[in-house]
C-alpha cells in the first residue's frame, strides 16, 4: 500500500506540474512566459524531485512504461506491476483534475487545454501517426536504457535520479513538437480523460501512447539478457550489510540466493 500511495503521489505531481507548465506556456509573456525548454524542465525536474522523494519507497515508477520495462527485466512481479499501473492512472487523473480546477479560476478564461498529447494536422508540429509512434517507441526504449543502466551494479547510485530526470528533459526537447512527448501512458490518459469535453481527439488517440511504450519491453529484455551488464545485483548503499540497495528512481533486483 505504501508503494501504491507513492506511485499515486509521484504521478499526480508529474501531471500537475509538467502538464501545468505546458498549458501555462501560452498564457504568459515576457518574464512570465514558458518556452519548450521550460516545459521540458518542468517534467524532468519534477521527476528528479520525486525520484529522491519517493524512490526509496517504490522506485519512483510514475510511468507504466517504466514499470513494464522493469518487470520484463526481472526486477518486479506481475502483481506489483498491476498495482503500480492502477496507482499511476489514478494519480494522473487526480493531477489533471486539480489542474483543471486551478485553470477554471483564470479570470480571462482559458482554451480548455490540459497539456494533452497528440499528433496530426493542427497539432504541434503536425507530424503523422507513423512519426508519433516511432518517436514514442524509440524514446521510451532509450529512456528505459537510461533507467535500467543507472540503477545497475557499478553505476553511481546517488546520481541515478538526476540522470533519469535529465534524460526526460532531453526527450521532451525533441518530442514536444512531435507528440507532446508522452513516453508515459498514465501522463497521457489523465489529461485526455479529464479534458475530453474540450479535446475529444486526445482521448481517441490514446491508443498510440498505450501501445508505443512497447519500446520499454525491448529495453527490459536487453538488460534481462545480460547484454549491457555482467551483473544484475545492485551494490548495497553505504556498504552496510542487509540494507536496501535501490537507487532513487529504480526498482532494484533482489540479490540472488
Amino acid at each position: 500500500m505504501n508503494k501504491a500511495i507513492a506511485k499515486f503521489i509521484g504521478t499526480f505531481a508529474l501531471v500537475l506540474v509538467g502538464c501545468g507548465a505546458a498549458v501555462i506556456a501560452s498564457m504568459g509573456s515576457g518574464p512570465t512566459s514558458i518556452d519548450i525548454l521550460g516545459i521540458a524542465a518542468a517534467f524532468g525536474f519534477t521527476l528528479v524531485a520525486m525520484a529522491y522523494g519517493i524512490g526509496q519507497i517504490s522506485g519512483c515508477h510514475i510511468n507504466r512504461a517504466v514499470s513494464f520495462g522493469v518487470m520484463v527485466a526481472g526486477r518486479m512481479t506481475m502483481s506489483d506491476f498491476v498495482t503500480y499501473v492502477i496507482a499511476q492512472v489514478l494519480g494522473a487523473i487526480a493531477g489533471a483534475l486539480v489542474l483543471y480546477l486551478i485553470l477554471t479560476g483564470k479570470a480571462s478564461g482559458w482554451g480548455g487545454s490540459l497539456g494533452q498529447t497528440g499528433w496530426g494536422p493542427g497539432v504541434f508540429g503536425e507530424f503523422n501517426t507513423a512519426s508519433a509512434f516511432i518517436f514514442e517507441m524509440v524514446a521510451t526504449f532509450l529512456f528505459l536504457v537510461c533507467i535500467l543502466g543507472v540503477t545497475q551494479r557499478g553505476a553511481p547510485v546517488g546520481l541515478a535520479g538526476l540522470a533519469i530526470g535529465l534524460a526526460l528533459i532531453a526527450i521532451h526537447l525533441i518530442g514536444i513538437n512531435i507528440s507532446n512527448a508522452s513516453v508515459n501512458p498514465a501522463r497521457s490518459f489523465g489529461p485526455a480523460l479529464v479534458g475530453v469535453g474540450s479535446n475529444p481527439e486526445a482521448l481517441a488517440q490514446i491508443w498510440l501512447f498505450i501501445l508505443a511504450p512497447i519500446g520499454a519491453g525491448g529495453a527490459g529484455y536487453l538488460f534481462k539478457s545480460g547484454l549491457p551488464t555482467g551483473d544484475d545485483v545492485i551494490p548495497v548503499r553505504g556498504g552496510g550489510r542487509g540494507r536496501p540497495a535501490a537507487a532513487p528512481g529504480a526498482s532494484a533486483p533482489r540479490k540472488r540466493r
